[in-house]
C-alpha cells in the first residue's frame, strides 16, 4: 500500500496561488489534512476536503481552498490523496485490560474442535512449569466444526484435557466470559467435588452419574478465577504492575491499529484506575479511556466522590460509571435470563447472577454520586428487570432528567419494553458483529419466532429514537470496527445467510453509531464523535468510504493513519511513538 504522502505545504500541492504575505486572521495549524474525502458526522457540513488542526483540537473543517490559510511554515500537512477521514471510532463496550491480557494468553477463536485445543494446551505444557496456571480464552462450542464424542449438553468432558495437564491447574474461558472449563487439577486445588454445590447464580455442569465435567457456568467459574489472581498475586513485588502497565499499552496499540481513539471500558476495579492515572500522569495512557467500575455496592460506598473524573489528564482518562455488573450471563452458555426457557434446552430459562438487589444498590450510589449506571441485560427477562430498577429510581429523582444509564448487550428485549426504554431514556449499548458472530446458533436459543420478534433488533431500537450504539465487546470478539460496521449494515453470515436482515443500519447510522452515537452514550458528544471545530482531533484514514463501497468490498477497507489529539499515532502498520 502506498503511504500517504507527509510534505510542508506547496503551491502545487493544493494549487490557490501565490502565498500570500498578509498575517494571518487567524492562528496557524499545527496539521492539516488536505485532498481528502472527510466524512464529518456533522449535519451543519456533512463532507469536506480538509481539516485544520491546533494543539489536540479541530480548528477548521472545509475545502482545501479554505484551509489553505491555516498552512505556515511549519505545519505538517498531510495529502490524503482521496483517502476518507471519519472521526476516531469509539469502541462502545469492551473490557480494556481483560483485552490486553488476551494478548498474552492461548488464543482459542479460530480452533475447530475441543481435541485442537486440548492440542494448543497440550504445546503449552512444554514452555510450563509445574504448579504454573495455563489460561486461554475465545473457544464457543457452536463454532466447532468437529463436534466430540462424549458431549454433556453440547459441551466435552475434562478427561482428555486432564489428561495433558497432571502437574499444571488449566482455565479455557469461553469467548462470552461467562464461563471457564477447567482440569481435574484446578478442580483439585480449589476443592470441588462431585459433591460440591453450585453457588448462587452459578452451575457445575455434570454428566448423569453426577461428575463435574470441568464447565462451570456464570458464577460457578468465580472461585477458579479467585485462585488464579491469588495464585498471580504471590509473584515478586512489581511483577504484577509491569504486566498490567504492558496490558495497558498493548490494548492502547492494537486499538490504535484498527482506528480505535477511545475505548469504554465496562467493568474496572479501583486498582486499576489508581495505575491507568499514574500512567496519565506519565502521558502513557495510548487511547482515551472511559471507565465504569465493577465492584460490590459495599466496597464502592464512600469511594465513588473522590474516582469520578471528567477528561483527566488532557481527556484521556474519564470515570463516571458503574458497571458491567452481569445481571444475566450470556446466551452462548445458556446463561441469558430469558421470560420463557431456553428453545435447546428447556430446563432453565438462564440465570440471574448478580442478586437484583446488589443491583439496586449500585443504582441507588449511582444517583448519589451522579455516575452512570451500566448493567448488563443480555436476555429479555434482565432487560426487563434492569428496566424496573432503573424507572423506580428515577421516580425517587424526578429532578434528574439526563442520566444516560445504559444496558449493555440489549440482545433479547420483549417489544412491550421497546416504548419503556424511550421513555426512561435509557441507552441500549449494543455491538452490531453479535448478530453475525452469535447468528448461525442464536435460532436454536430462542426459536425462530421469538428470534424475530426479540433477537438482536438493533434497528428497530434506532428508529424508536434510541441512541444507536457499536463495538466488539474486547476480548469477547476481535476489535475490528470494520467487521462490526459490515454485519451492522449487512447482517450476512458466514455460510451466506442473513440474520434479521430487517434488523440492518443504515450506512449512515452505522457510521454515527461508532462515533457520535458512543459519543452520546458516555456524555462526550461535545469533545468527540465528529470531525467539527472545537472538538478533539482524533480522526481514522480509511483507504475507502464506509458509506458508499459495496457490501462484498467493505471487508477491504484499511485503516492508514489514526490521529489522536492531533498526533499520527498510527500509520501504514507501525504504531508512532
Amino acid at each position: 500500500m502506498r503511504s500517504i504522502l507527509v510534505t510542508i505545504a506547496t503551491l502545487t500541492l493544493i494549487g490557490c496561488g501565490q502565498k500570500s504575505e498578509t498575517p494571518p486572521a487567524h492562528p496557524l495549524a499545527d496539521m492539516v489534512l488536505t485532498n481528502g474525502n472527510v466524512v464529518t458526522v456533522d449535519d451543519a457540513l456533512p463532507r469536506s476536503e480538509a481539516v485544520a488542526i491546533t494543539g489536540d483540537r479541530i480548528t477548521a473543517v472545509g475545502t482545501a481552498a479554505d484551509i489553505f490559510p491555516y498552512i505556515g511554515d511549519q505545519t505538517e500537512v498531510i495529502d490524503l490523496e482521496g483517502k476518507t477521514a471519519i472521526p476516531g471510532f469509539i469502541e462502545g463496550h469492551g473490557h480494556y485490560t481483560s483485552f490486553g491480557g488476551s494478548l498474552l494468553i492461548l488464543d482459542f477463536r479460530y480452533a475447530n474442535s475441543f481435541a485442537e485445543i486440548v492440542s494448543m494446551v497440550e504445546a503449552a505444557v512444554d514452555e510450563t512449569e509445574p504448579g504454573e496456571w495455563i489460561i486461554g480464552r475465545g473457544w464457543h462450542q457452536d463454532k466447532w466444526d468437529v463436534k466430540e464424542d462424549v458431549l454433556i449438553e453440547g459441551l466435552p468432558v475434562h478427561d482428555s484435557l486432564s489428561a495433558v495437564t497432571p502437574d499444571n491447574p488449566a482455565m479455557l474461558i469461553h469467548t462470552s466470559g461467562h464461563g471457564v472449563f477447567v482440569n481435574q487439577k484446578a478442580m483439585t486445588l480449589v476443592e470441588m467435588g462431585n459433591d460440591t454445590a453450585p453457588p448462587e447464580g452459578g452451575e457445575i455442569v455434570r454428566d448423569e452419574t453426577g461428575r463435574a465435567t470441568g464447565m462451570m457456568r456464570e458464577s460457578a467459574q468465580d472461585v477458579f478465577r479467585q485462585a488464579f489472581s491469588g495464585h498471580q498475586g504471590r509473584r515478586p513485588a512489581g511483577i504484577a504492575e509491569d504486566e498490567m502497565r504492558r496490558m495497558v499499552t498493548l490494548a492502547g496499540e492494537e486499538s490504535l491499529r484498527n482506528g480505535i481513539t477511545s475505548f469504554q471500558d465496562l467493568g474496572t476495579s479501583f486498582a486499576e484506575v489508581d495505575l491507568i492515572k499514574r500512567m496519565a500522569d506519565e502521558g502513557n495512557v495510548p487511547v482515551r479511556l472511559w471507565m465504569a467500575f465493577e465492584e460490590q455496592a459495599a466496597d464502592m460506598e464512600g469511594r465513588l466522590a473522590e474516582y469520578r473524573m471528567v477528561g483527566y489528564g488532557n481527556n484521556f482518562l474519564t470515570v463516571r460509571a458503574i458497571g458491567e455488573k452481569v445481571l444475566d450471563g450470556a446466551l452462548g452458555t445458556h446463561g441469558g435470563w430469558l421470560l420463557e426457557p431456553y428453545s435447546d434446552l428447556p430446563r432453565t430459562s438462564g440465570l440471574n447472577v448478580v442478586p437484583i438487589e446488589e443491583i439496586e444498590a449500585s443504582a441507588r450510589l449511582a444517583m448519589d454520586h451522579d455516575y452512570q449506571l451500566a448493567i448488563q441485560g443480555i436476555g429479555d427477562r434482565a432487560y426487563r428487570e434492569l428496566l424496573n430498577i432503573y424507572e423506580a429510581e428515577f421516580a425517587r429523582h424526578p429532578e434528574k432528567t439526563d442520566m444516560r444509564w445504559r444496558i449493555e448487550h440489549a440482545q433479547v428485549i420483549h417489544p412491550d419494553d421497546i416504548d419503556r426504554t424511550v421513555a426512561l431514556n435509557v441507552i441500549p449499548a449494543v455491538q452490531g458483529i453479535f448478530a453475525c458472530s452469535d447468528g448461525p446458533w442464536v435460532v436454536d436459543r430462542l426459536g425462530p419466532e421469538r428470534t424475530r420478534e426479540r433477537g438482536y433488533i438493533f434497528n428497530t431500537l434506532a428508529e424508536a429514537g434510541l441512541v444507536p450504539t457499536n463495538g466488539t465487546d474486547p476480548p469477547v470478539d476481535e476489535i475490528d470496527p470494520i467487521a462490526s460496521f459490515h454485519c451492522s449494515v449487512t447482517r450476512i453470515l458466514p455460510d451466506g445467510t442473513e440474520f434479521q436482515p430487517q434488523e440492518v443500519y443504515s450506512r449512515e447510522r452505522a457510521l454515527y453509531s461508532y462515533t457520535m452515537g458512543n459519543a452520546i452514550a458516555a456524555f462526550e458528544e461535545d469533545i468527540k464523535g465528529s470531525i467539527t471545530p472545537g472538538k478533539l482531533a482524533d480522526i481514522t484514514i480509511l483507504s475507502q468510504d464506509l458509506t458508499t463501497v459495496p457490501n462484498d468490498e467493505i471487508m477491504n477497507t484499511d485503516v492508514i493513519m489514526t490521529i489522536l489529539g492531533g498526533e499520527v499515532r498510527y500509520r501504514d502498520g507501525e504504531i508512532v511513538n
